[in-house]
């Protein structure tokens, strides 16, 4: 038998080389089958995008058609200037950052609840999730009709419940029209930011959890010093993917108040602009505005997304 030992240096022939690139027709044939989704996904996003950013440079208002033509930087000047858009944007600022905020804490709170172990954790989980999986308009005539309503909602008959005929019947809406809002809001978001901070929760080192518990420390120093600085990204994550989708939200503002009573933010006032005012021009334009601030927030997601990444990679 003859081994490897025994064999002639010469003899032994080294691998072949792989070939150092693909041609060019072989890179085109492994690309070739996503080339119609690529098709697709440009004609569903990128187009009508540039659509919007070339109606956003024209004069445009249906109701008066003669006067239709290139206006500049006009529709951009107008969405700065234009009081009624500077309040929508302060309100859907004050919207995002309070629903954002209170479903961290709120998610966080019942994140740490849920960590712990009990009798019937599964299912309280899925119960938790359910108000993320409702449909946003669904979400907004559940809080609209079922809750808010001053004759029958849900409100109002504790009130009766607790008080009597002597309790206090309040038009929610009416009284308290952005809090409302946000309210259903923090509802439906809360279960997204429980989920992302449950999965910090369980990524935390629990050796050095049960060592800190071991040496004396409390659970609210466990919590400042080991939980709260492992849970940072994730909060931040939330915060950022958060702001992202409710700084877009029209389906609350839409069903529960209508735009009225100060609540309008930027996307209903788009809506307004476009559909009663009919001026596309200038509607386009604050739609360019609303895509640029949410890409710039996209950015900074992707980044705590990534940076997450790296650290979980090592």
């Amino acid at each position: 038998m003859v081994t490897l030992e025994q064999t002639p240096a010469a003899a032994v022939k080294a691998p072949p080389k792989p070939p150092k690139g693909l041609s060019a027709a072989a890179r085109w044939a492994r690309r070739a089958p996503l080339l119609p989704a690529l098709i697709f996904t440009i004609a569903v996003t990128q187009l009508p995008f540039v659509a919007t950013l070339v109606i956003s440079f024209l004069q445009w208002n249906s109701l008066a058609p003669e006067n239709r033509g290139f206006a500049g930087l006009d529709n951009y000047i107008a969405v700065i200037t234009d009081p009624n858009l500077r309040s929508s944007v302060l309100t859907t600022v004050l919207l995002t950052a309070s629903v954002v905020l209170i479903s961290l804490v709120l998610g966080l709170g019942i994140a740490l609840l849920l960590d712990q172990r009990f009798r019937g954790r599964g299912l309280v989980r899925t119960m938790m999730i359910a108000p993320f999986l409702v449909v946003p308009v669904a979400a907004a005539l559940l809080w609209k009709h079922a809750l808010y309503n001053p004759e029958y909602g849900l409100f109002n008959g504790v009130l009766n419940w607790i008080f009597g005929d002597s309790a206090p019947q309040p038009d929610w809406i009416s009284t308290m029209p952005l809090t409302a809002v946000i309210a259903s809001l923090v509802w439906q978001w809360t279960p997204f930011m429980m989920l992302i901070l449950l999965a910090g929760l369980q990524s935390r080192p629990h050796d050095a959890v049960e060592a800190a518990f071991i040496d004396g420390a409390s659970g609210f120093q466990v919590f400042r010093y080991l939980t709260l600085p492992h849970l940072r990204q994730y909060l931040e994550l939330g915060g950022l993917l958060g702001s992202i989708y409710i700084v877009q939200n029209f389906d609350a503002v839409f069903t529960i108040t209508s735009g009225g009573l100060d609540t309008a933010n930027l996307p209903y006032t788009i809506y307004q602009t476009f559909y009663q005012a009919h001026d596309y021009g200038q509607a386009s334009a604050a739609g360019v505005v609303v895509v640029v601030g949410s890409i710039l927030i996209a950015t900074f997601a992707l980044r705590a997304v990534s940076s997450l990444l790296r650290d979980e990679a090592k």
